[in-house]
């Protein structure tokens, strides 16, 4: 790191010392050249849904608070907060953000929103998430609630990314789910993990959309179509494979929900990978 790097991060460090929102950074991964998750405290009176997500960000050059949208990662009894994020070079806050080490400080806004919550979706049998790339953080969150697994017999975790080592967070979280003291019994008998490539080989090749209008996801998992009374999807990921997939929702009758008004499925809005 050069001398001006190092001086622009105590700048930034001193800035955030002085901010009440700020929260310490505990732990970074880096999973491949263009992902990585963080870990910070987490304030005592910071309460969340899980599958929410909240504002983070880094003071700008001028020390105005950059902000962007991150689903929160970690459950909502976890006494820290983690999120995934995207590596872009010349993001505006993403270019700062990797960067961050332990001892660092974020900025976490103390407000949590979101329509990926279970409270948005009426009660049935089986829960679908599909995800695209970091659109998995939301469905990391809700894996490892155990409020999910007492609403829903079966709880589905697609999840789709171009090549084989961007799924490694995702299938980590899954592991460490099965093995979790306060959802492990739950998560044995009632998750099911199906993850997918586009650009590599893998045990299971193509993008969800054509995985379920294809009926091969349903024969794999040897589960039905989707129905509308038993059936709930949460959708997370691409503008597209968003847009997608509630087409494919609303041609099996399912119906959208929201924290006022709950229906068959949920789609986050706030932002895209």
């Amino acid at each position: 790191m050069s001398a001006l790097s190092i001086a622009s991060n105590i700048k930034i460090n001193e800035q955030l010392l002085s901010n009440p929102e700020s929260q310490i950074v505990t732990n970074v991964v880096h999973w491949t050249d263009t992902l990585f998750s963080f870990r910070l405290s987490r304030d005592n009176n910071f309460r969340f849904r899980s599958g929410e997500f909240v504002m983070i960000g880094l003071p700008d050059e001028t020390g105005k608070p950059l902000l962007r949208a991150y689903s929160i990662a970690s459950p909502n009894w976890d006494e820290e907060l983690e999120f995934y994020s995207i590596k872009v070079p010349d993001g505006p806050l993403t270019s700062r953000l990797q960067k961050i080490v332990p001892g660092d400080r974020v900025i976490v806004k103390s407000k949590s929103v979101g329509t990926l919550v279970t409270d948005a979706l009426l009660p049935g049998e089986n829960l679908w998430m599909i995800a695209t790339g970091t659109g998995v953080a939301p469905f990391a969150s809700l894996i490892r609630d155990p409020d999910v697994y007492e609403r829903f017999n079966k709880i589905i975790l697609v999840h789709t990314c171009r090549k084989n080592a961007q799924l490694v967070y995702g299938s980590r979280i899954v592991d460490n789910a099965r093995t979790d003291p306060l959802v492990g019994d739950m998560v044995q008998d009632k998750l099911i993990y199906y993850p997918t490539t586009t650009a590599e080989p893998s045990l299971k090749q193509g993008r969800p959309t054509t995985l379920i209008e294809s009926g091969e996801i349903f024969l794999d998992l040897n589960l039905s179509p989707w129905n509308a009374a038993i059936d709930r999807v949460m959708i997370c990921g691409s503008l597209a494979m968003n847009k997608d997939v509630v087409a494919l929702c609303e041609q099996q009758g399912l119906s959208e929900g929201s924290n006022n008004t709950p229906g068959e499925f949920v789609v986050e809005k706030a932002f895209v990978d």
